[in-house]
């Protein structure tokens, strides 16, 4: 298998990120800094997050000077890259389960992720959430930025067209959530709903590229994209569905505490 075929195969959000991409969240760059800021991080907190992916996020929370941070990555490639990538001398990655994160009872005072739990089966996504509000303190927060689906009434055919060509597209079997559906299942597990922020999605839109990336990034992603005809034709039906989509396509960032 020559390199580009083998490339093409990639999940789409491992795809663009073997092309250059580093914000891969649905809602930016800007929702993830307005979900780290809603977290409150202290120097006096022990913060955890599941699938650190490429260490973006990471050292944004980091910045905040935590006492401890832990990522919990099932890919043993990603928690590599993150390990490299994470300015932190407070930090470490390990290689596990995000529903079985292997730290104890009652471990941290700040939980996120971002841009995972859309890619889980509901029974997945419970365990998930259910694995946050076990690690973490009473009062502590648990934070998720996914990608949404808009308005909270959208009907299930709709819905069901969205998840069919979301996962024909980015190779992900994607079943992303109405804000309404994603703090109801937060609260089915314990949570209690302190924010929720919106921001349209536009991951693979010029202007959202130059925002999160620089107009350095994207050029190198453009001349990426330039030198591999095939990955490219991928990249544009993905942004063809996203587009087909958009007005019932969002991201959505949620703040909730374990009581």
């Amino acid at each position: 298998m020559n390199t580009e075929n083998k490339f093409n195969e990639h999940q789409g959000h491992w795809m663009l990120a073997k092309l250059g991409k580093r914000v891969l969240r649905p809602g930016g760059r800007e929702l993830t800094e307005k979900l780290i800021a809603g977290l409150q991080i202290t120097p006096e907190d022990d913060i955890v997050e599941f699938a650190p992916g490429l260490g973006f996020t990471a050292n944004i929370a980091c910045g905040y000077r935590p006492k401890s941070y832990t990522g919990v990555d099932l890919n043993e490639e990603a928690a590599t890259i993150a390990r490299k990538r994470i300015k932190y001398d407070k930090a470490k990655i390990i290689n596990a389960n995000a529903a079985q994160s292997t730290l104890p009872d009652a471990y941290a005072n700040k939980v996120y992720g971002e841009a995972m739990l859309t890619m889980q089966p509901l029974e997945q996504k419970k365990a998930i959430i259910a694995e946050a509000f076990r690690i973490l303190k009473s009062g502590g927060y648990y934070g998720i930025h996914e990608l949404g689906i808009a308005p909270d009434s959208v009907s299930e055919e709709i819905k069901e067209d969205i998840y069919r060509e979301l996962s024909e597209t980015i190779r992900v079997h994607a079943r992303p959530m109405t804000a309404l559906e994603w703090t109801a299942l937060l609260e089915e597990q314990g949570f209690k709903i302190i924010r929720v922020e919106h921001n349209p999605m536009l991951l693979l839109e010029r202007s959202r590229m130059i925002q999160d990336e620089g107009w350095l990034r994207v050029l190198l992603i453009t001349f990426n994209l330039l030198r591999f005809p095939e990955i490219r034709k991928r990249v544009k039906k993905m942004k063809e569905c996203f587009r087909k989509h958009q007005d019932n396509l969002d991201a959505v960032a949620i703040i909730a505490q374990k009581p």
